[in-house]
C-alpha cells in the first residue's frame, strides 16, 4: 500500500510541472485525493461493503469534483490533471501509466448490466472534455484529443480526434521507444490535451479541405498545359 502511495505521489511530479513539494501535492492535488480514496472504496467494494464504498465515492465527488465508481478497476501510476468533471463508470478498466484531463467521461451506452464501460490499456492519454463511451478498448499508448467522442475500438499507439472520433495517425514499431513514438505523433498532428491545435475539431473536414486544395493546384497545372498545347 505504501509503495502505491509513493508511486501515486511521484507520478504527479513526473506529469505536472506545477507540483513543487510532496506536502503541497498531498494537501492540494484533487486528482491524487480522488485516486487514493478510490483505492479504499474499491477495496470496500471488493469486500462487498457496497454501501460504504458508494458513500465514500459520493464524498470524494463532493470534495474533488471527480466521480469514480468504486467498482472501476484502475492500475498503477494513474494521473488525473485538474480533474473537475471526470466521470468513470462501474465497469471501466484502466491500465498502468494512464492520464486523464478534466471533463473526461468513461461512460456506458446501455442500461443493461454487465460490461458497459471502456477498457483503457497501458499508457493511454485522454484530453480534456473527451468522451469514451461503451464497452470498447483503447489500445496501449493511445491518445484521445480534447473534446473527441470515441465509440469504436482503437488500436495500439493510435491518435483519435473529432466527433465522432477518427484515427488520424498511427505509429509503427520501427525500433523507436514508445515514448519517442508518442512525441513524434504529437509533433506530427499537433496533439494537445487541451485542444489547442487547429486540427482537433474536425479531422474529416480538414482532410476534405486538403483534397480540395490539391484539386485546385492540379486544375491550375492542367490549365498551363492546355495553353502550352495551343501555342
Amino acid at each position: 500500500m505504501f509503495s502505491l502511495l509513493k508511486e501515486d505521489i511521484q507520478v504527479v511530479f513526473d506529469r505536472d510541472p506545477a507540483a513543487r513539494s510532496t506536502l503541497e501535492t498531498l494537501l492540494c492535488c484533487p486528482g491524487l485525493h480522488a485516486i487514493l480514496m478510490h483505492r479504499l472504496n474499491h477495496w470496500l467494494w471488493g469486500k462487498k461493503m457496497y454501501l460504504l464504498a458508494r458513500l465514500g465515492s459520493h464524498i470524494t465527488r463532493f470534495l474533488t469534483g471527480i466521480e469514480i465508481h468504486p467498482g472501476a478497476t484502475i492500475g498503477r501510476r494513474f494521473f488525473i490533471d485538474h480533474g473537475m468533471g471526470i466521470v468513470i463508470g462501474e465497469t471501466a478498466e484502466i491500465g498502468d501509466d494512464c492520464s486523464l484531463y478534466h471533463g473526461v467521461t468513461l461512460g456506458g451506452t446501455t442500461w443493461n448490466k454487465g460490461k458497459r464501460h471502456p477498457t483503457l490499456k497501458n499508457g493511454v492519454i485522454i484530453g480534456a472534455g473527451a468522451k469514451v463511451l461503451g464497452p470498447i478498448t483503447l489500445g496501449s499508448g493511445c491518445r484521445v484529443g480534447s473534446n473527441a467522442v470515441v465509440v469504436k475500438e482503437v488500436p495500439d499507439n493510435a491518435t483519435v480526434v473529432g466527433i465522432p472520433g477518427q484515427i488520424v495517425t498511427r505509429s509503427k514499431d520501427n525500433g523507436e521507444s514508445r515514448e519517442a513514438q508518442r512525441e513524434a505523433m504529437a509533433r506530427k498532428i499537433g496533439f494537445s490535451a487541451y485542444g489547442g491545435s487547429k486540427d482537433m475539431p474536425d479531422p474529416i473536414q480538414n482532410a476534405l479541405q486538403s483534397i480540395l486544395d490539391h484539386m485546385q493546384v492540379m486544375e491550375e497545372e492542367l490549365e498551363v498545359l492546355r495553353r502550352q498545347s495551343k501555342k
